[in-house]
């Protein structure tokens, strides 16, 4: 049987940040925090777990966007 509740995005996944609206990667949980980095790189912040969904295909697509174009930027 399928569940309604969504699953919040795990270590490694993109996430957003219900809390700030941003939208970053799951670094690491350290204690009841977890530890964001914009997609595109920087400095990580720090969110509660329970603020954390999943974008929505949007916000995914444009947050991969943005790290495809840093990359490139970067020569990578």
């Amino acid at each position: 049987m399928a569940s309604n509740q969504q699953t919040r995005p795990g270590i490694g996944e993109l996430a957003k940040d219900t809390a700030s609206g941003r939208i970053g990667v799951v670094m690491d949980e350290v204690g009841a925090k977890a530890q964001i980095r914009a997609a595109g790189g920087g400095v990580e912040w720090d969110a509660l777990p329970d603020n954390l969904v999943a974008p929505t295909a949007r916000e995914e697509l444009s947050a991969r966007l943005a790290i495809k174009n840093g990359n490139s930027r970067d020569g990578l």
